[in-house]
């Protein structure tokens, strides 16, 4: 079914001031691929879970191709699998999987059973990073298998990118509204050449009052008694929640320039209303694909291209602005959802929205 909710453009609201991308989605960075497998079921078990695949070269060169990334943690209550050889390194050469707390061992290990060379291992370490949705998700069931990553990787397609109660973001809640996952991208300008700067989110993280857009405190504007708030606070930690950010550029940058960009993510979520709380997983990682690394061949690396340090702040802002309107699309596109032991999230009320905003 066609999910009619809209994003925040289509409201009339922008964010920041430079030009977005055709799709304005992480998908607008070429050659990068984004599929999501959503699990809804009840029976046995409630779920409302799910997996989010990003490729970052696409399927043509999955596994055989690397490129240079980085990553950064805002506050480390969380998981991502693989961050140890990526630091390492500095490269990525796996898909990046969104998942479920509760999902993490069985999309790693589907990955791996997934991946064309498990004899030599070809250096790869998957990226499977996580936020918690066990409010509206059975975490008992442990349902995530290897078919829901394959399906995820082989529903992997460049144009636009679902975004909402879709994959990972399945289950998830933002701000005590329902969210998941979204999308947006930025236009650059450097030494004379177009890039882009894209970024993926999943949120799951933040109270109500603390939600604003273009600085406006539009969450202390719709209370509990206009949309009701979960009563998340009963379970210790829930109210502090998780958001994974993916950023994704073509401008060639080295893998030290991939961490810079992705400790700036944090700056978009800050600005949305995000505190690094002590119970809370904020993960960003960064990939360029401007220089792509041939991983299976022999010999020296050549014809790579960096750009200068002192032309990397518009990069830096790109990814700011991004990562807010991507946040704020997660929220735009989720639907109330209902779940387990009866749980209601509702929908971000968007003619309040901008309402408010304007």
């Amino acid at each position: 079914m066609t999910n009619q909710r809209k994003r925040l453009r289509d409201l009339g609201i922008t964010v920041g001031d430079l030009p977005v991308g055709s799709l304005n989605a992480i998908t607008d960075v070429p050659g990068l691929e984004v599929g999501h497998c959503s699990v809804l079921e009840d029976r046995p078990s409630i779920l409302r879970t799910g997996v989010t695949a990003i490729l970052p070269l696409g399927k043509e060169k999955l596994w055989s191709h690397g490129v240079f990334a980085g990553s950064s943690v805002f506050n480390g209550y969380g998981e991502m699998t693989g961050r140890g050889w990526l630091e390492e390194a500095g490269q990525l050469s796996s898909p990046i999987l969104l998942t479920s707390y509760y999902g993490v061992g069985a999309v790693h290990r589907g990955i791996n059973q997934l991946c064309d060379d498990k004899d030599t291992h070809s250096g790869t370490h998957p990226i499977v990073a996580e936020t918690w949705d066990g409010w509206l998700s059975d975490p008992n069931a442990f349902a995530l298998t290897t078919q829901h990553v394959a399906h995820a990787m082989d529903d992997a397609h460049s144009g636009s990118v679902e975004e909402g109660c879709v994959g990972g973001g399945t289950g998830m809640v933002c701000h005590d509204f329902k969210a998941g996952i979204g999308t947006s991208s930025r236009k650059v300008n450097i030494l004379g050449e177009t890039y882009t700067v894209g970024v993926l989110v999943q949120a799951n993280y933040g109270d109500r009052k603390d939600f604003r857009v273009n600085g406006v405190p539009v969450g202390e504007q719709i209370p509990g008694s206009e949309v009701s708030v979960p009563d998340r606070k009963r379970v210790p930690h829930v109210e502090d929640g998780s958001i994974i950010i993916v950023v994704a550029t073509d401008a060639p940058l080295s893998s030290k320039q991939c961490d810079r960009l992705a400790r700036r993510a944090t700056l978009g979520l800050g600005r949305t209303g995000g505190f690094g709380h002590n119970g809370s997983g904020d993960y960003a990682i960064a990939f360029s694909t401007g220089n792509i690394l041939k991983l299976r061949e022999e010999g020296m690396h050549e014809g790579l291209k960096i750009i200068p340090e002192k032309d990397t702040n518009v990069l830096f802002h790109g990814v700011v602005e991004a990562t807010e309107e991507a946040i704020v699309n997660s929220l735009c596109k989720a639907t109330t959802t209902i779940g387990y032991k009866g749980r209601v999230v509702h929908e971000l009320p968007l003619e309040r929205l901008a309402e408010i905003l304007k």
